[in-house]
């Protein structure tokens, strides 16, 4: 992915978003040649100089300061996930590839003590996974959960894959277009902390070529955090389920989350959970010497 390229389109598609009424500007009427804010507008809101804003949006952020990003950040009136964003694109247009591909290279994996948490969460469905969707490990309920994930052709589950390549994901998640839609604005940010990734690199073209969908919804560049929420999924087997999810970031494995799920007490839900569970969770052998009572 190049970098310029997509520092471009990022600026340009935020400033199509702002109007000169929601940024408090004058609107003199008549028709405007762009959607949106025009580059004076968002110079003259973040400080700056016209020439030195067009030099931004042409995808040159080498030496910009945080001051400003901030001032960006201001004009343009960016949300956490956004700025976050534009700071991750700047991070990469001062970085060299070297050091880039360096740092790529020393991402973790699934680490044992980390399968042996999720195995201890036995009524609660959870997975880990990488920044670019891959699913590295599962609990035996995350597992029974999210099936039809771990079903797919693909190679190694992966979330985005299974949700624009595999046509079971639309009978699977209720609310899929909401859905995918995040899913691209995470692989989306994903690419501006990660843009020397040739695995989200492939992906995204495998996506890009054999989806319209994605293909379209990508060309938007928005970008979302992922921390928590509610999935309602269509199960095979005990039908429908919503679930709470929380996602974290797992401090000790840069790039890595664990998503863990659960239902609210009393709710069919949760009977659906329980029934599962009771299929999938491990009978323990007992220590030797042990005299049931």
């Amino acid at each position: 992915m190049d970098s310029r390229t997509e520092i471009r389109d990022f600026l340009t598609s935020r400033r199509a978003k702002i109007t000169p009424e929601r940024a408090g500007l004058p609107d003199y009427g008549g028709h405007r040649r762009v959607a949106g804010l025009r580059r004076e507008e968002v110079a003259l809101l973040a400080g700056v100089s016209v020439d030195y804003y067009i030099r931004l949006e042409r995808g040159n952020l080498t030496g910009v300061s945080d001051s400003v990003l901030a001032a960006l950040d201001r004009a343009l009136q960016l949300d956490e996930a956004e700025r976050a964003h534009l700071r991750d694109l700047a991070r990469a247009a001062n970085t060299s590839a070297v050091t880039a591909r360096v740092r790529r290279r020393a991402a973790p994996h699934l680490r044992p003590a980390v399968q042996r948490l999720m195995d201890a969460m036995t009524m609660a469905p959870a997975y880990v996974r990488n920044g670019r969707l891959d699913v590295l490990g599962a609990n035996h309920l995350g597992r029974a959960v999210f099936a039809p994930v771990f079903d797919t052709a693909a190679r190694v589950p992966n979330i985005a894959w299974f949700l624009f390549l595999d046509p079971v994901a639309h009978d699977f998640h209720v609310d899929w277009e909401s859905l995918a839609k995040d899913t691209v604005a995470l692989l989306r940010a994903e690419a501006g902390r990660n843009p020397c990734d040739r695995g989200l690199s492939d992906l995204i073209g495998e996506l890009s070529t054999r989806s319209d969908v994605f293909r379209t919804w990508w060309a938007v560049h928005d970008v979302r955090l992922h921390r928590s929420g509610v999935k309602r999924l269509h199960h095979p087997v005990v039908g429908e389920l919503t679930l709470a999810y929380e996602s974290m970031e797992l401090t000790a494995d840069p790039g890595l989350r664990l998503n863990a799920y659960s239902a609210e007490a009393g709710s069919p839900a949760q009977d659906a959970l329980n029934l599962l569970a009771s299929w999938t969770t491990p009978v323990r052998e007992q220590p030797v010497g042990y005299r049931g009572e």
